[in-house]
């Protein structure tokens, strides 16, 4: 690695977790290529096969499946609650899977947290107590802790409740001190498993939202479980769909929208609102001579969803110019529709536009808030 590159925060390698006596034996058999269900007589139950990814320092990571898919199985590999049959695990380029237990102990309280899907909220504990839990395990003294933990409330929108009790908190609060004691830890690395999936669709999307403001003042860097697509879609600088315990693809949103790497991924995201992921960036052309300099212009991070308007009133093209001020392409109507639907509606094939033009953002490059992210 040479000096300019910068360490993962967190790194898979060739991960397996198979659950059973015969575990090594099934990973050789797995490595070989067999499915999971060729290896039943083996009475083994494989739940992460082969498994490697980076993620960057900063980055909301979206690890995404369905149910048995092994992503929750994944989670408790990346912070050591659960050790791998085979592969390696890093933290800010520690190997995990060889520390002794308290050495990992003492890894996690300084450098990971974890947001649960039931929220995991000591009942007789104040808000204020339940934020702190972090802070008063690793013997941090209490006014020290109880100040972090008013910092940390306050960040997740909960000044005033510090002394109430869990059962006094509707679901989306009861998540909020849940984000809230993972902030207080100050960890750089927040892993969350399902961390929504409990909750209200209107409040879902609510706590989506405080994600999102919080990532981008504090730059944590976020390994985020789900089932559900568009909220990988929505959160996630990059997505690892997984399929039957191995990943089926690693991307940005618009990558695996555009160009799905099988026949399962084309069709998982055959239904997904097009207009909500999807950029100017996506489907612009590059500027013509005559563009008309008066038109407001648009940033290329801009979802297709909040450019239809604009896009129809305008009696011209819309510039796209990004945050130096440069002229770096620009789109109409049709351009925009025509975006909408699959390019040609196979998995692999070219990126989206009705232009006849591929552009793919970079990885890992978050949506202006215009767009539906900081």
């Amino acid at each position: 690695m040479t000096e300019e590159e910068t360490v993962p925060a967190v790194r898979a390698d060739r991960l397996y977790k198979v659950f059973g006596k015969e575990g090594p034996r099934a990973v050789d058999l797995l490595s070989d290529g067999r499915h999971r269900d060729e290896i039943s007589e083996l009475n083994v139950t494989a739940a992460v096969i082969d498994v490697t990814f980076d993620v960057e320092p900063g980055e909301i990571f979206v690890v995404m499946g369905l149910s048995g898919s092994g992503k929750s199985t994944l989670i408790r590999m990346l912070n050591g609650l659960l050790e791998p049959t085979s592969g390696v695990v890093e933290i800010d380029g520690t190997d995990i899977t060889t520390l002794p237990s308290n050495q990992l102990r003492r890894l996690r309280s300084q450098h990971v947290s974890m947001v649960f899907q039931h929220f995991a909220l000591f009942p007789h504990r104040t808000v204020l107590e339940n934020a702190a839990y972090g802070l008063e395990v690793s013997k941090t003294p209490r006014a020290e802790r109880r100040e972090k933990a008013y910092h940390a409330l306050g960040l997740v929108g909960l000044e005033g409740w510090e002394n109430h009790v869990p059962e006094q908190l509707s679901g989306g609060m009861k998540q909020r001190v849940g984000l809230a004691r993972a902030l207080t830890a100050e960890t750089d690395i927040i892993l969350m498993d399902e961390a929504f999936s409990a909750l209200d669709p209107l409040i879902r999307r609510d706590m989506q939202t405080q994600l999102l403001e919080l990532q981008a003042s504090l730059g944590k860097t976020v390994v985020f479980i789900t089932h559900d697509l568009n909220e990988a879609m929505l959160l996630g600088d990059r997505i690892c769909m997984l399929r039957d315990g191995r990943v089926a693809q690693i991307g940005t949103a618009e990558e695996i929208l555009n160009a799905p790497a099988d026949s399962y991924v084309a069709n998982f995201v055959e239904d997904v609102d097009r207009s909500r992921v999807l950029t100017a960036a996506s489907v612009m052309l590059p500027p013509s001579e005559g563009l008309d300099s008066s038109v407001a212009p648009v940033h290329p991070d801009t979802t297709l969803a909040n450019l239809f308007h604009r896009a129809s009133r305008s009696p011209a093209p819309l510039p796209v110019v990004d945050d130096s001020g440069r002229l770096v392409g620009e789109l109409d109507g049709s351009a925009l529709l025509a975006a909408l639907a699959p390019n040609g509606g196979e998995a692999g094939g070219a990126g989206v536009s009705g232009t006849g033009t591929t552009v793919t953002a970079e990885p890992g490059r978050p949506v202006s808030k215009e767009g539906g992210r900081p």
